[in-house]
């Protein structure tokens, strides 16, 4: 059984392209622990779109064997969502929050981004609410927002 995190924070949520070209998936990027020391990002469970485990669509994109690699890259791309955040994401002032963790890694001593551990895996918000605010965030024209609109 997968250990799960929780908390209440600030919650960053934004669509990620998971599989070229049309299949995306949406991700949530917060923090926890004292002054945001570990950073927490996962995907968020949506019906007919697969899981998006970050550090595997991190080593796609990264092209590198190196698990550090990854970590950095899934860490830039959640604080780069919240510091500059593209039209189509959601920023959440305060929301509690859980993370069911896939995996935990720390990153390299060039790019922490202010973060000691980060920790990824399957995200969801306590509130139904919101969880189905972000389940709108999926682009238009992608694989997921087609098969909806079938349904």
């Amino acid at each position: 059984m997968a250990r799960t995190i929780t908390g209440t924070s600030r919650v960053t949520i934004f669509p990620l392209l998971h599989t070229w070209p049309d299949v995306w998936g949406l991700v949530a990027y917060t923090t926890t622990g004292r002054f945001g020391i570990e950073a927490a990002i996962g995907y968020i469970p949506v019906p007919s779109v697969p899981d998006v485990y970050i550090l595997d669509v991190a080593a796609r994109h990264m092209n590198s064997p190196n698990r550090g690699d990854h970590t950095d890259w899934a860490l830039c791309t959640g604080w780069s969502a919240r510091l500059v955040p593209k039209p189509g994401s959601l920023d959440i002032p305060e929301a509690a929050w859980s993370l069911e963790i896939d995996a935990t890694t720390e990153p390299t001593a060039a790019s922490k981004y202010g973060h000691a551990k980060l920790h990824v895996g399957r995200f969801s918000l306590d509130d139904a609410a919101l969880m189905e605010q972000a389940k709108l965030l999926l682009p238009e024209g992608s694989v997921h927002a087609r098969r909806a609109a079938a349904a």
